[in-house]
């Protein structure tokens, strides 16, 4: 079968759909589950629908009810889909899963927002479990495909996990991300690269921010910035305004949400590490393991483990609109709901700016270090992420915020790629260059090899005459700004 073209309206994706359009075609009869998972608003059912619409495939959408209703809303959409008049009526999912292979009958059927229904039927992984192994392995005959999709990552990483009905099951795994910082500024339409980081510090790369949740309203330039901020995010009449706290509340893991809003408010104030979250949220460790592993979990946070400190690690939010809402919104929600906004907002730059542009830029820098691997460094990045390397002279912890390491071979001292720091509103002068140095021969005695090292400095403001003279004889020191960033 001929894979079909991806549409015109469906922006970028490309990776996605020809991962999609793969599984719908193959001849195999191997294939016969996918798994489709990402966070919510990322277009998981943009791209599932118009994939239904090329392969004429069966679409079911489930919805937050019970399991007789839901079955019920399942016959009728297998009945609309054989061009019958009446719902089908179906008795159990068993009953349900058996209508629904003789209904498709060797085609592709996708089956959207799954946790809606494992939540009314927690026996329904089992029981298409047996439905897709009723079928010999093998048999030659192409057999129905199912394509189960969902929001909930908890309940969708459990899918195929440990000892899980559909382990070894699945031909597919997607996980559809968020756009990537370019890709993201292309989507918005913004050509101005410190616009760009302003914007993607608030709303990401989540595709559904930009027209449902907003109507199409961009921000024409960095004059226009705080204006829009004020009439979009900041606005109770705009769905964005709530979004950060749907986003918590809809996972459901989630049986505390005070104590989960006082883990990310923690996060998002710059204590990142497990002690530093239970002293601001005023638990012991011990208590906060469920909720970490909870969020991390969901993919509302990541953990990132300092290469340079084995036993320290650090967590981030991955959704900038929670980071914002922690550190913007939360404090002056009232204030907000009173129609505010521009008050609030002014008295909110300083906070903005140190809580959340900064770290944000941080980690759009070590994305972009990822990403240019061999040709900035001299070879592909093993691991790219935040570190700190300690000082016992000066009595500090020098922290590098972009640490790029190639892979550990046995036998062989972990090679140092390169040693970052990033700087928002700074102009970045020598003595950046000297403190990422100072932590190179540091490490170098740790038994790091740093012969080929890279100093990289990353800046919003620019860079002094003299650093920008050193970066230019020494080829071992890097100058990233905007204009590269978004090269």
């Amino acid at each position: 079968m001929t894979e079909p073209q991806k549409p015109a309206w469906v922006f970028d994706r490309d990776f996605e759909w020809a991962a999609l359009t793969r599984f719908a075609t193959s001849s195999s009869s191997s294939v016969r589950l996918g798994i489709v998972s990402g966070r919510r608003r990322q277009g998981k059912s943009f791209l599932l629908r118009a994939l239904a619409e090329a392969t004429g495939a069966f679409y079911f959408v489930a919805t937050e009810a019970t399991a007789t209703d839901s079955l019920r809303e399942f016959g009728a959409a297998l009945a609309a889909h054989a061009g019958g008049r009446a719902p089908y009526a179906l008795a159990s999912w068993d009953d349900a899963l058996r209508v629904l292979d003789e209904t498709v009958s060797g085609g592709l059927a996708i089956i959207d927002e799954f946790p809606y229904l494992v939540r009314v039927e927690p026996a329904l992984p089992s029981l298409i479990q047996r439905m897709l192994d009723q079928r010999a392995w093998g048999e030659q005959e192409r057999g129905t495909r199912l394509l189960l999709c969902g929001s909930a990552m908890s309940v969708m990483g459990g899918l195929l996990a440990g000892s899980a009905p559909l382990r070894g099951r699945a031909s597919l795994e997607l996980l559809v991300q968020p756009f990537g910082y370019r890709t993201a500024a292309e989507f918005w339409g913004i050509t101005d690269p410190k616009l760009a980081v302003l914007v993607h510090s608030i709303v990401g790369g989540t595709p559904a921010y930009r027209h449902e949740f907003v109507a199409d309203d961009v921000p024409g330039s960095l004059v226009d910035l705080d204006d829009w901020v004020a009439r979009t995010v900041l606005n109770p009449a705009v769905p964005l305004f709530r979004e950060a706290r749907y986003l918590l509340a809809q996972e459901t893991g989630i049986r505390e949400p005070a104590l989960y809003n006082s883990v990310l408010a923690a996060i998002a104030e710059g204590n990142a590490t497990r002690g530093g979250i239970a002293n601001f949220v005023g638990r012991k460790s011990t208590e906060l393991v469920h909720p970490l592993n909870v969020l991390e979990d969901s993919g509302l946070i990541a953990r990132q483990a300092d290469p340079f400190h084995g036993r320290r690690s650090v967590f981030q939010i991955n959704e900038p609109l929670i980071t914002f809402y922690e550190a913007v919104m939360r404090g002056t929600w009232s204030q907000l709901e009173q129609r505010q906004a521009a008050a609030v907002w002014r008295r909110q730059q300083a906070t903005f700016s140190s809580k959340v542009v900064g770290p944000h830029f941080e980690s759009l820098c070590r994305a972009w270090a990822t990403e240019a691997g061999q040709e900035a460094f001299g070879d592909l990045p093993a691991e790219v992420s935040a570190g700190s390397v300690t000082d016992p002279g000066g009595r500090r912890q020098i922290e590098v915020d972009v640490a790029v390491l190639g892979p550990g071979l046995p036998g062989e001292p972990r090679r140092v790629l390169s040693l970052g720091e990033a700087k928002w509103g700074d102009v970045m002068d020598v003595r950046h260059i000297e403190r990422l140095r100072r932590a190179r021969d540091l490490l170098s005695v740790k038994g790091y090899d740093t012969a080929t090292t890279v100093l990289a400095c990353y800046s919003g403001a620019g860079f002094s005459k003299e650093l920008t003279s050193q970066a230019t004889a020494d080829p071992h020191v890097l100058l990233v700004g905007l204009d590269r960033l978004y090269g």
